[in-house]
């Protein structure tokens, strides 16, 4: 995929480049390739101003390959590459995704066109015009997708399987053909792997996991709550049998405006849409009534009123304590927050929370002067200035969601944090909103960004970020260096182990499964001088996550030296 600048349109846009896998290709293959690509691009068009999915605009020819040329999403970050930075989110709002990849395929299949590759890497998670930075969803890639009632050549036999392993409906895996049930069970087995982590069939290799789709019922969901009935109904393996997109969008309705409805009843301190659950919910009784399209659309417009509602209420998780200017108060963020003295630039805290769950009310801060005495949660970044505590209140969260979003990108669980004062602090605290970057789910460990000195030692490795160049020294130990000299490692980015994975089998597996997911080739490594490597740290197992950085080394054990390959 490619950034340019179309001069037609006078916007960026996404190029997509449709490669083919053998150069020497026969001519008449190469033909039907070519066609097929615009078949996909017309398919795709057609579907144009569509707002939940990534319009395609044209597709040209170049040296005889095709390129589509695609609606370029700043700020777009997918699902897949999401849950690996964050981990699952809450299931309201695991569910929010849910209603507008619906709206989306079901706009494709009342023209007759299948995506066949529903999963979390197709589905975008944007800015909107409020600013929300995951506020707006996109369903895209249509680059497989097929007419299969239509004349129009298809230039694949009936039985191939085109979509990702552990995706696909039984019915497709057996040969059959691309159908709307088909779609939804992928949307099933997405929704799963939102809200799980995990896919509902993951296993060992592509093909067990296939093997899985047919005779294995899905892993029983933990974290799911309320999206239960909803993948117990998509991931049904008789199409016959499975949950429909009304009744699907019916139940999904249900539980985001439940959601919303709650949040406006809470503090704004409250668990925030993209949050980990506390825990397993009870199952709600499925409708399975079916429902009219004009049903739907009422229902699309109750939802639309409920994200707006989730959005102004959960957009970043913030502490905000006493808005109301107590002049009592003396500290600047109230007592919740519990800090005598306003925050500065670089201060490490350590956030207690209220009966142990992370993100869940308002934390109690403590600072951590060292920055790893105590194994810091988070840094302050940046800062949000206001002209009053009732805009700094306003429009802190979102400025500092902003301020943080580059940094938060390069980590691999992190997240933001915005403290607000309050009426009375407001002037002690420098009238100004303090932004913090914590880990999502255990602590950071020490300084981040800029905070962060030529010869520093990772305590462990949350605090390594994409592109940061290593010097290793002997125990495994690493240092931070310049990417301008010689350094031994580069941070490619990050992967996830399975649940079961102790770390010390993370030790041995890591560099295969960097190898597989975050390839230094990706990134323009030639793969004859240069190999994945890896970094496992205690903390990543601690706090359940079993992320694994993700690096590139030489192959003769050599050192490396420039900003890139």
């Amino acid at each position: 995929m490619w950034l340019a600048h179309d001069r037609r349109l006078a916007c960026e846009v996404a190029l997509k480049e449709i490669a083919f896998r053998d150069p020497q290709e026969p001519g008449r293959e190469r033909e039907a390739r070519v066609a097929r690509a615009r078949a996909k691009a017309r398919h795709a068009a057609g579907l144009r101003g569509h707002p939940h999915m990534v319009t395609v605009h044209d597709v040209l020819e170049h040296d005889g390959l095709p390129w589509i040329v695609m609606e370029y999403v700043a700020g777009a970050v997918d699902l897949r590459e999401l849950l690996l930075r964050r981990g699952p989110p809450a299931p309201a709002e695991c569910a929010r995704i849910g209603p507008a990849v619906l709206d989306a395929l079901t706009a494709g299949h009342e023209r007759g066109i299948m995506h066949r590759d529903v999963k979390p890497a197709n589905i975008l998670l944007a800015p909107d015009r409020t600013g929300s930075p995951y506020g707006r969803v996109l369903l895209t890639d249509y680059g497989i997708s097929v007419r299969p009632d239509t004349g129009e050549t298809r230039y694949t036999m009936a039985s191939a399987l085109v979509g990702t392993a552990g995706c696909p409906a039984p019915e497709r895996v057996m040969g059959g053909p691309p159908t709307p049930a088909a779609d939804l069970f992928s949307l099933g087995c997405t929704l799963y792997h939102g809200v799980e982590g995990h896919g509902p069939f993951a296993r060992e290799s592509p093909l067990a996991q296939l093997t899985a789709v047919v005779r294995d019922e899905p892993r029983p969901a933990v974290r799911a709550g309320a999206l239960r009935t909803v993948l117990r109904g998509l991931l049904v393996k008789d199409p016959a049998r499975r949950m429909t997109a009304a009744e699907a969008e019916t139940e999904l309705a249900r539980i985001v405006i439940s959601q919303a409805d709650a949040r406006t009843r809470t503090e704004p301190g409250s668990q925030p849409p993209w949050a980990v659950p506390r825990g397993p919910g009870p199952a709600p009784p499925a409708s399975r009534a079916r429902r009219r399209r004009p049903r739907l659309r009422a229902l699309r417009a109750a939802l639309a009123c409920a994200i707006g509602l989730v959005l102004a209420f959960g957009g970043v998780w913030y502490a905000l304590a006493d808005r109301a200017g107590d002049p009592v108060a003396a500290k600047p963020y109230g007592d919740g927050v519990g800090l005598g003295a306003a925050l500065r630039d670089g201060d490490c805290v350590v956030a207690d929370r209220p009966g142990g769950v992370r993100f869940a009310g308002t934390p109690r801060l403590h600072l951590d002067p060292a920055c790893r005495d105590r194994a810091p949660d988070g840094q302050v970044l940046a800062f949000a200035a206001a002209s009053s505590a009732d805009e700094a209140a306003r429009r802190g969260p979102q400025q500092c969601e902003e301020r943080t979003q580059e940094l938060r990108d390069r980590l691999a669980d992190a997240r933001g944090l915005a403290v607000v004062p309050t009426g009375a602090g407001f002037a002690a605290a420098g009238r100004r909103t303090a932004c913090l970057v914590l880990g999502a789910h255990g602590p950071l460990y020490g300084p981040v960004d800029r905070h962060r000195g030529t010869g520093t030692a990772f305590a462990d490795t949350p605090t390594m970020q994409r592109r940061d160049c290593l010097d290793v020294r002997p125990g495994r130990r690493a240092l931070l260096v310049s990417c301008a000299g010689p350094h031994d490692e580069q941070v490619l980015g990050f992967t996830r182990l399975g649940a079961g994975v102790t770390l010390a089998e993370a030790r041995t597996e890591s560099d295969a499964a960097c190898a597989r997911d975050v390839p230094p080739r990706d990134y323009g490594f030639d793969p004859s001088v240069h190999r994945a490597g890896s970094w496992t740290g205690a903390g990543a197992w601690k706090s359940g996550t079993h992320v694994v950085v993700c690096t590139v080394r030489r192959q003769n054990g050599g050192t490396m030296e420039g900003n890139g390959p």
